[in-house]
């Protein structure tokens, strides 16, 4: 996505999330209608690692049999659904080749509400801390 780079650490804190705010799994028009899929619709992506849920984005954009995300927000857990192979000569994760199955969800996976506590903890305690440091000296 031009919109954002590799993990979006730099870009997701950016204007570029009024055109990219999530991560979405783009999937062709004749897989979504099988699995009786519509753009937006919540989607559980499942492989032999992990699971994550995303938003179904119906798009031509992907050959038939086929999905893709991107791993620009950490909420979606995309990386949480590719397997350990890497390459043999770079160690570089094969992020792109992971077998997954598809299905339509109504809820986030276990690992999502898992990061959504532990990310509110995290903003928690940065703006506790902030708070502190912006207290007047006595």
């Amino acid at each position: 996505m031009l919109t954002q780079y590799n993990v979006g650490a730099q870009t997701r804190r950016t204007e570029n999330v009024r055109w990219q705010h999530e991560d979405a799994l783009e999937i062709h028009p004749h897989d979504a209608e099988a699995r009786g899929l519509a753009d937006g619709d919540w989607v559980g992506v499942e492989s032999r690692t992990g699971r994550t849920v995303l938003r179904a984005r119906v798009t031509d954009r992907v050959a038939a049999g086929v999905v893709y995300t991107t791993f620009h927000f950490p909420e979606s857990g995309a990386n949480v659904i590719t397997t350990d192979s890497s390459d043999w000569a770079t160690n570089c994760p094969e992020y792109k080749v992971t077998a997954v199955q598809v299905a339509k969800v109504a809820q986030p996976s276990e690992w999502q509400r898992r990061y959504r506590r532990f990310s509110a903890e995290q903003e928690s305690l940065f703006e506790r801390r902030r708070r502190a440091n912006e207290a007047p000296a006595e």
